[in-house]
């Protein structure tokens, strides 16, 4: 069972909560973490023969990371539950002559990894459109790769004049260029195709000039509350590259993905997920009717793997919003979290709002520039108050130390006069928080979920917009542990692959593209940054009664390694190999490179 949102006080939260999330006590996530590799007693949670059935699914090795303060020999499975943790001898009794054993030898097993924030629609309509990324992802280093990469989409599949092109991925900080593709740039690929291109960070696009003429965006087109259309120097005509809120006014993917071929996307992405680890999956930025949808699909054919959506609050009216429900349950691994806000931009993309100017921003920008917020403040904080006073938990996108701000003070408006609520507020990218910032969330049950691929893809140009005083202590998971806060990371997928071995090797090592290690006083162990993707995100999302660890009553989620993470050098943590996932006692993927 879901443990549901509920408003506790503040000392009963304590008591019910696992070490890692006593904030009273920092250095215990340490201690715990250590503690985890020691070994467990030979009667550990044993259950010899649990209801007279024999287990479906028995693990055994040395390798058995239970994320719980301890190791095991074995682990055995009945149904979508694990029945028996211990040792071997022990573990074995409930062997029949169906049960698959699982010798795991030098591979490790661990608890399923969880999807702490990410879009899986978009992942699944991605798939079917123009990967315009550049390495390690794609291969695209100039705006002529991008050009010809065009020219070859159009060329092989055949597509007539008129149709739609529709890229994503491009990175204007790893271009030759350093700069996003313009109008201009496209219409050399074609000028009778309308062609949009999306931003890696996802929060601007480019197009072509006969995008901007179909959809009637010209020199008297406003910029919309929220988004800025960037127009030709001294002009004020559109110059193609459209930020935030203005990229709804270029066509959306809906325009080249039928209904059928979306649902056949949306299974192979689940493939995707699980490919790397991952047995709980995010949908965030969704809308009611899709999440509908999504319910009916899972109630002809149930998702393998379990899906949390949240619904995209910014676009709603406040009667909208006060039809939203969290669900107490999953339907065929499919359920909604909660509430979503977006507050600002894209710290790679130069809209995070910030409190100081940027020392680099975008092309023509003054130096005051200091972003912008990309969603009506006052609304937002009226609307967390609505919805924490119902017990609907949010996620707010914020990046900039600015937008921060205006998540924690919505939060503690919304909480203030009364004890505590276990309210778990969720500060999606976190990037740019400031230490006075985490000492606010730890007073106030706010989770920062930190986008801790940055460093690495974005590591040298945050540099370069922020000075390194604050690009240092982007993604501080080691200030953060230091105060006691629960915390998760995440990839964003799509905006870079959902890829958690290589997010965990980021984390531990901070290194750029160039080689520089950004902020070094903010690594953690790797013991630390399983943490964030286990017990971590578990707890996020309300279920650490149910996943984040191997426990004797605790949901079949499992993972399996080429090798055990902790016995490895932490810089070659992303070459380790998912080999087999676990969703609810079934295999979902299996690795055909092993045996």
């Amino acid at each position: 069972m879901i443990l549901t949102l509920q408003f506790r006080e503040k000392e009963e939260l304590k008591m019910k909560k696992n070490p890692f999330l006593f904030r009273n006590i920092p250095f215990i996530i340490s201690l715990s973490i250590l503690a985890i590799f020691s070994a467990c007693s030979p009667d550990q949670e044993q259950d010899s023969q649990p209801n007279g059935q024999l287990a479906d699914l028995i693990f055994v090795g040395d390798n058995i990371i239970t994320m719980e303060g301890s190791n095991a020999g074995a682990v055995a499975v009945i149904g979508d539950r694990i029945v028996s943790l211990g040792n071997e001898k022990d573990v074995l009794q409930l062997r029949g002559e169906s049960t698959r054993i699982i010798e795991l030898g030098e591979r490790a097993l661990l608890p399923g990894f969880i999807d702490a924030h990410g879009h899986f629609g978009a992942v699944a309509v991605y798939s079917a459109l123009l990967d315009l990324s550049s390495p390690p992802v794609g291969n695209m280093e100039s705006i002529d790769d991008i050009i010809e990469a065009i020219r070859d989409w159009i060329t092989d599949n055949d597509l007539p004049e008129g149709s739609l092109v529709y890229g994503y991925g491009y990175d204007d900080s790893l271009l030759a260029e350093r700069r996003h593709p313009d109008r201009d740039d496209l219409d050399k690929a074609s000028i009778a195709h309308p062609i949009v291109l999306r931003h890696v960070s996802g929060h601007l696009a480019a197009s072509n000039s006969l995008t901007l003429e179909t959809y009637q965006i010209n020199s008297s087109t406003p910029d919309p509350a929220g988004g800025v259309i960037r127009r030709r120097q001294d002009t004020d005509e559109p110059d193609g590259v459209m930020e935030e809120t203005a990229m709804a006014l270029l066509p959306a993917t809906g325009e080249l993905v039928n209904e059928a071929l979306g649902w056949k996307l949306r299974r192979e992405a689940v493939d995707i997920y699980a490919s790397y680890g991952i047995t709980t999956i995010q949908e965030s930025n969704v809308s009611t009717s899709y999440v509908e949808a999504l319910k009916r699909e899972a109630t002809t054919e149930p998702f393998p793997v379990d899906i949390v959506t949240y619904i995209m609050g910014n676009p709603l009216s406040d009667e909208e919003l006060a039809k939203v429900n969290i669900d107490t349950d999953y339907i065929g691994g499919i359920r909604i979290g909660g509430v979503k806000f977006t507050l600002d931009g894209s710290p790679q993309g130069r809209t995070a709002w910030m409190s100081r100017p940027y020392e680099a921003g975008p092309p023509g920008a003054q130096d005051s520039y200091s972003g912008y917020p990309s969603y009506d403040p006052d609304a937002y904080k009226a609307r967390v108050d609505r919805l924490l006073s119902r017990g609907v938990p949010i996620l707010a996108h914020a990046n900039g130390d600015e937008a921060i701000e205006l998540m924690i003070d919505g939060v503690q408006d919304a909480v203030s006069g009364q004890a505590l609520p276990d309210h778990r507020s969720v500060i999606i990218h976190a990037q740019l928080i400031r230490p006075d910032q985490l000492d606010r969330v730890s007073g106030l049950g706010i989770v920062p979920s930190y986008y801790s691929a940055h460093p690495f893809f974005w590591g040298d140009w945050h540099r370069l917009s922020f000075g390194d005083d604050r690009a240092n202590f982007i993604s501080p998971l080691r200030a953060t542990i230091d105060r006691g806060i629960p915390f998760t990371v995440h990839n964003d997928s799509p905006i870079v692959p959902p890829n958690i071995m290589r997010l965990l090797s980021i984390s531990v090592n901070r290194l750029t593209r160039s080689g520089y290690v950004l902020g070094p006083d903010q690594r953690v162990s790797v013991e630390e940054a399983l943490y964030a993707v286990t017990q971590g995100a578990a707890y996020q999302y309300f279920e650490e009664d149910e996943k984040g660890s191997i426990k004797v009553g605790k949901r079949a989620d499992f993972v399996v390694l080429e090798k055990n993470p902790l016995g490895v050098d932490p810089i070659d943590l992303d070459s380790i190999s998912i080999v087999e996932t676990f969703a609810r006692g079934k295999s979902v993927y299996k690795n055909s490179e092993f045996n």
